[in-house]
């Protein structure tokens, strides 16, 4: 195995015990951007020469002793609405031609730097995240497909190995869609609870910022650096989850029994029009939960009416409102299909925007009432695998046709209008060998939760290979 292939925790543990150099490692993932980057287009841009300072920095502390934690040295990438200082943050957009960001780091990206971890470049987001597929960039396990958005980049640089890990923002499923597409996992955090200082913004109210990764134990050990008020951010939550490691992180415990844990399981909505390949992986996945002692609790999803509605009446407006002036003045430059949505946008009224927000309050309402019978639910991340580059719609067996966007978003957005924390797990593939997703939701601030529910399943589960792009 190269270095490049190591989960995060393992490539921190052999940093630790002297068994692997910050540069030996960097070297090795740079190697793999250089074979594989031009066939996947998960980067914007790679700061190899910067990436090497750090990482000889990095090295130079760990020969004298200083370690600043489990990220010490692990090569990351950020997708690029995520500003680093005097760098480009572009937002896959002609709208940012040549824009850089201000003086100051985004707060994540100032934490993961103060953590240890090494920069190697921006990844490629849907333009300004507004979308699903991100289509600069292919899927790492079959480049005809689609890598899923809107932090399609980050889930593709994870899973092709040029990067051990990543960042993206989460909308409506922006982590979780590309992570279960791609075969890796990703999570988004409780609303509020990892800072949103120095991120462009699709839609304030519904966006979130979390890690891409190849292990739960991965996504646990990057939330602990990650969460954590910040006065900048207005909706940045006073209190933290505390520390999630020792609820996933292998060095911490192997325990896998989930006895007295409850887990729901959707009987409306979340299997709704979902292909039977998904639906069979999530339920044998569920089924492996039982056998670790969890019980399974049926569970009504409530006011799956009005969740399409919702999602796009808060979405719309404000993406049109933090658009408004470039929109006007060089709408030209933005992808055909953004600027329709920022246009539809300009039409939604102050009425329209007000429904949408009483909804959610409603919902979520509905939602805590939901999981007071349960610890988390658990069900499909996306209801089908990444379609073929190109392919508008999907069609069910009863004749149904949705469009891409709209499947993909169906199953990953009500976390974003009641802010709850939820995990994407790889659980196996469908016969074309595409992964798929398992999502678990959870209580707010139940991070913890979901990383030991997600760690169990993954620790008893067969392995999982890398994305096998040459």
């Amino acid at each position: 195995m190269q270095p490049s292939e190591l989960s995060l925790v393992a490539a921190a543990d052999a940093i630790r015990q002297r068994r692997l150099s910050p540069v030996e490692l960097l070297d090795s993932v740079l190697d793999r951007v250089e074979r594989v980057e031009p066939r996947l287009g998960a980067y914007v841009s790679v700061a190899a020469e910067q990436a090497r300072r750090s990482a000889l920095e990095a090295e130079r502390e760990a020969a004298a002793g200083r370690f600043r934690g489990p990220l010490h040295g692990i090569p990351m990438a950020l997708k690029d609405l995520i500003d680093v200082a005097g760098a480009p943050t572009t937002a896959s957009s002609r709208v940012r031609a040549g824009d850089l960001a201000a003086h100051h780091d985004s707060t994540v990206a100032a934490r993961l730097a103060a953590a240890g971890a090494v920069l190697v470049g921006k990844t490629h987001t849907h333009e300004f995240a507004y979308g699903l597929t991100t289509p600069q960039t292919r899927n790492a396990w079959n480049r005809e497909r689609v890598a899923g958005g809107s932090s399609g980049g980050s889930a593709v640089a994870v899973a092709a190995a040029t990067a051990t890990f990543a960042l993206g923002t989460d909308t409506g499923g922006s982590i979780r869609v590309p992570a279960a597409l791609n075969g890796v996992v990703g999570l988004k955090p409780t609303y509020g609870l990892v800072p949103r200082h120095g991120v462009t913004s699709l839609s304030w109210s519904l966006d979130h910022v979390g890690p891409i990764t190849r292990t739960v134990a991965d996504a646990a050990a990057v939330l602990a650096v990650l969460a954590g008020h910040d006065p900048r951010d207005p909706a940045s939550l006073p209190q933290t989850p505390g520390d999630p490691l020792p609820a996933a992180y292998p060095d911490a415990t192997g325990d896998t029994d989930l006895t007295g844990l409850r887990v729901g399981v959707p009987r409306n909505h979340y299997f709704d029009h979902v292909d039977p390949q998904v639906e069979a992986a999530v339920r044998h996945a569920v089924g492996r939960l039982e056998t670790l002692g969890a019980r399974l609790v049926e569970v009504e999803i409530p006011m799956t009416r009005y969740l399409r509605a919702t999602q796009w009446g808060l979405m719309v407006p404000e993406a049109t409102a933090y658009h408004e002036r470039t929109l006007r003045t060089v709408p030209e430059l933005y992808g055909a299909d953004v600027r329709v949505l920022l246009e539809a946008g300009e039409l939604m009224t102050a009425g329209d925007y007000l429904r949408a927000q009483r909804a959610r309050t409603l919902m979520r309402r509905e939602w805590a009432r939901m999981l007071e019978r349960v610890d988390v639910i658990a069900a499909p991340t996306v209801p089908t695998t990444a379609v073929p580059a190109g392919r508008q719609t999907v069609t069910w067996s009863d004749g149904t046709v949705e469009s891409v966007p709209d499947a993909y978003v169906r199953l990953s957005a009500p976390a974003n209008i009641t802010g709850v924390p939820a995990l994407s797990v790889p659980v196996g593939h469908d016969g074309a060998g595409m992964p798929i997703g398992m999502q678990l939701l959870g209580h707010p601030l139940g991070e913890a939760v979901l990383l030991r529910v997600g760690h169990a399943y993954e620790r008893t589960a067969p392995a999982r290979e890398l994305a096998p792009v040459a």
